[in-house]
């Protein structure tokens, strides 16, 4: 019998390729036929490792969950971005590769995530997904988030709506 082993630790510039399949893997998978397809290639391919190793070194807060040596999921956060909402804090980024989705391990990230932004005297935290990214809004109101403010972005001409999601 084998044991697998789960770990959600703060991320090292080691894991930057590992986040970088991530980030790869889930936007094809979630933004595919909503995002316009040229403006998602260049978003993934910014985001290469030597991108998210900076992001490490310059102290960004990342949190990634591992399973057995593997990076299967990250998280970003910080101070919320939107002065206008009543939160300190915001979950910039959270994604799971796509054959651990479903599992729980991305509710135990979000969880880690809105710790950290307790343990860095953030109270409440907010986080942005688009109106038409119907599993990540079942996984934010099941959470317990609730929608607090809707705005808008445009990639290649075309405007997506998002909507925030906030808690206390």
């Amino acid at each position: 019998m084998s044991t697998i082993t789960t770990e959600i630790r703060r991320a090292d510039p080691e894991d930057a390729q590992g986040i970088a399949d991530v980030h790869d893997a889930a936007w094809q998978n979630t933004y595919a036929g909503m995002v316009p397809h040229m403006a998602l290639l260049k978003m993934i391919k910014r985001r290469g490792s030597s991108w998210w190793r900076n992001a490490i070194v310059k102290a960004t807060v990342i949190l990634v969950v591992e399973i057995d040596g593997e990076i299967a999921g990250y998280a970003t956060l910080g101070n919320n971005r939107v002065s206008t909402l009543p939160f300190d804090g915001e979950i910039y980024e959270i994604y799971m590769r796509p054959e651990y989705q479903g599992l729980g391990l991305g509710s135990r990230l979000f969880l880690a995530a809105r710790s950290e932004l307790v343990r860095r005297g953030l109270s409440g935290a907010t986080v942005w997904v688009l109106a038409e990214n119907d599993s990540a809004i079942s996984f934010y109101e099941n959470a317990g988030g609730r929608a607090v403010a809707k705005g808008s972005e445009t990639f290649d001409g075309k405007a997506l709506v998002k909507i925030a999601y906030a808690w206390d």
